[in-house]
């Protein structure tokens, strides 16, 4: 991920201004990087050495030198890329020395422009700064994030195991943007994480079943011919407020200092709200031999507005999560369905 972001704003910071800078461009990055970049050196020589040897043997079909020359020219050729693999990983492992003593940075000077790249926090994410200082106390930091697994109803009234819902087949998404901020000046175990997520909640119903919309309330129906698919969708734009605790890391470095909770344990709970965007059912059948797809945009009576709680428990960038809507789905209907999603969360 570090790697993968870092060449992305190397490249994009070096695309402007590659017409008006000739100087020389003096980059030093991070440790990931520079491991990563063991493997590239071996592809390299091995790709000299071989065309060296296919030069060899063209030289020797025409007769230029013979076998016992050929052979001892591979062979040094051989030993030279060797020693040029070995003495260039060396450099690499001293490089990666340095940056392990001297703190994670990476900074990138291209005439008087300069970037400075920072992996702070869980150190798994890059912030990017031009021509900054480092701050030397960062309490707010933000981030991706991502979530996904399943969907379902909670029936007033009804056990679990009783659920009309498909419990493999019904899914949500989530995709979002948190801030996290230290709450203590000198102690990083309390977090506050806010944000806002877009959501998509699917539920598709079982035994043939579909949404019907009867003017105030929405019903399940069987549909009259047999059902391929049948999924409610409702997209939602929400705002959710956790406490995040668990443990971190102090890394000091010359002028500055991080918490890191980078594979260490963290926990969040609390809340979210927000409203619906639209709403939407899918279905799929066969009628009279052929392939028939509907999709119906309507409001099937869903609530505009949702609130509940949620929470998520895990290790590093990954965790368990859970949220739940205290208002129910569908606003008229005599009997109260709470939507609920369980799955895997990942702050990026």
């Amino acid at each position: 991920m570090r790697i993968i972001t870092l060449s992305i704003l190397i490249t994009l910071w070096l695309l402007p201004i590659n017409a008006n800078y000739a100087q020389e461009v003096d980059i030093t990055i991070t440790v990931e990087t520079l491991e990563g970049s063991k493997e590239k050196i071996i592809k390299e020589e091995k790709d000299a050495l071989k065309k060296e040897v296919e030069s060899i043997n063209e030289r020797l079909e025409e007769n230029e030198i013979n076998q016992a020359e050929a052979d001892k020219l591979k062979r040094e050729a051989a030993e030279k890329h060797a020693l040029n693999i070995e003495n260039r990983i060396a450099i690499i492992d001293n490089k990666i020395a340095l940056l392990e003593r001297n703190g994670e940075e990476t900074i990138v000077h291209i005439g008087e422009n300069k970037v400075i790249v920072d992996v702070f926090d869980d150190g798994d994410f890059v912030s990017v700064s031009f021509n900054k200082e480092k701050k030397f106390d960062k309490r707010t930091s933000s981030r991706l994030v991502v979530a996904f697994g399943l969907n379902n109803l909670i029936t007033e009234g009804e056990s679990f195991n009783d659920t009309e819902i498909k419990i493999g087949g019904s899914r949500f998404f989530e995709l979002g943007w948190a801030w996290k901020t230290r709450v203590f000046k000198d102690s990083n175990w309390l977090r506050i994480k806010y944000g806002f997520s877009f959501s998509w909640d699917g539920l598709k119903p079982i035994d043939n079943q579909y949404y019907v919309d009867i003017g105030e309330e929405t019903v399940l129906m069987v549909h009259p011919q047999n059902l391929d698919k049948a999924k409610l969708r409702v997209d939602k734009l929400i705002f959710p407020v956790h406490f995040e605790f668990g443990s971190s890391k102090k890394k000091e470095y010359t002028n500055y200092f991080r918490y890191s909770t980078y594979k260490q344990f963290k926990a969040g709970i609390g809340g979210f709200a927000g409203f619906k965007m639209s709403s939407r059912q899918k279905l799929k059948y066969s009628e009279e031999g052929s392939k028939k797809k509907e999709k119906i945009k309507a409001s099937y009576n869903t609530n505009n507005v949702m609130y509940g709680l949620s929470g998520y428990i895990g290790w590093g960038c990954t965790a368990l999560y859970v949220r739940y809507e205290i208002n129910p789905l569908f606003k008229n209907n005599p009997v109260d369905q709470h939507n609920i999603s369980m799955g895997l969360r990942f702050d990026m």
